[in-house]
């Protein structure tokens, strides 16, 4: 890799890649997105031309297979992550899965299998852990700052939107794909954080339900955990309430830290000596530094704080949320 550039594919073209995530690969240096492509060949053809992208698949298996292509970004929904994630294994090829790795651990697990059999690198879109804002909490709880951890509490809550209201197809809301719903897609950033900035999880439990009946998943997800390191945590999601709120709080011995998920781009420090409110604004391509990143693991063979590894712990721990495990 250090003498030429690597090649991706990108299977998938949903609004995901749009912004978040395709322009980040184009902007660094030794990366070049090659080819897409998705089910609807005109749909794909116009996402080339509008992102500059030389080439178009018409098949993820012809775009796996192309001995031009190094490596490929499966950014499709969740159930379709195993199907495409054992071919690009079998093809011997670097990857990155959007996030989460998979609907269940189940699954998680036979992806994570498949790139350790062949020695593969594998990433997963939990881009939060490359973000200034969560490494600045990160850096706090490392050096001491609130002393030692005690409890993590996440309370996470938003009105229902036009689509649930109408009743239209959602596959967020399907539970053959996303069995906690909303809970699945948004929840699982959150407590992958957690994992990243305190420990991995040793005990989950949760609770569930469809409180709305919108649609067939859940809307109302309830959970506590405990951390290796001894540390408690709760939180609560919730998809049919009056207003938007979105507020995680590490309560230590010696301070707190206030700062959320996803809403804004700041974290407050609560110590003895005052209050502290920092400013970390995301990038316009949020995933920019998430990618930076595996070109570094790639190239320097650093760590990457998001691989298929850390992104299995946490199917694990959104399973025992759900009862699954």
């Amino acid at each position: 890799m250090n003498n030429r550039t690597l090649k991706w594919g990108v299977i998938g073209c949903g609004n995901v890649t749009e912004i978040k995530s395709v322009p980040a690969y184009q902007q660094l240096d030794g990366f070049e997105v090659y080819s897409v492509m998705r089910r609807n060949h005109e749909l794909a053809l116009d996402y080339a031309q509008r992102h500059k992208i030389p080439h178009v698949h018409e098949s993820a298996e012809a775009m796996i297979q192309d001995q031009h292509i190094d490596a490929i970004y499966i950014a499709t929904p969740p159930d379709s992550h195993l199907h495409y994630a054992l071919k690009v294994a079998q093809a011997g090829k670097i990857c990155c899965i959007e996030k989460p790795l998979s609907p269940s651990y189940e699954e998680s697990l036979v992806i994570c299998n498949a790139f350790a059999d062949k020695q593969l690198p594998l990433f997963v879109a939990y881009y939060r852990r490359s973000l200034p804002l969560f490494n600045k909490v990160k850096t706090y709880i490392n050096q001491g700052v609130i002393g030692e951890v005690r409890h993590v509490s996440w309370h996470y809550c938003k009105p229902a939107n036009d689509i649930d209201l109408s009743g239209e197809y959602n596959w967020r809301t399907d539970i053959d794909i996303a069995p906690g719903g909303y809970f699945d897609d948004l929840a699982s950033h959150g407590l992958d954080i957690f994992a990243y900035l305190i420990d991995e999880y040793l005990d989950v439990k949760g609770i569930g339900t469809n409180q709305q009946q919108l649609y067939s998943a859940l809307d109302a997800v309830s959970a506590c955990w405990l951390h290796k390191n001894g540390v408690t945590g709760a939180g609560s999601w919730n998809f049919g309430s009056l207003s938007r709120q979105d507020k995680v709080v590490i309560y230590g011995s010696k301070g707190e830290i206030h700062f959320s998920i996803f809403q804004n781009e700041t974290v407050k420090l609560i110590t003895e000596f005052g209050e502290e409110l920092t400013e970390h604004r995301y990038p316009k391509h949020i995933q920019f530094h998430h990618v930076e990143n595996m070109k570094d693991s790639l190239l320097n063979n650093s760590i990457h704080p998001s691989t298929g590894l850390t992104a299995l712990h946490t199917s694990w721990a959104m399973d025992k949320i759900l009862n699954k495990l």
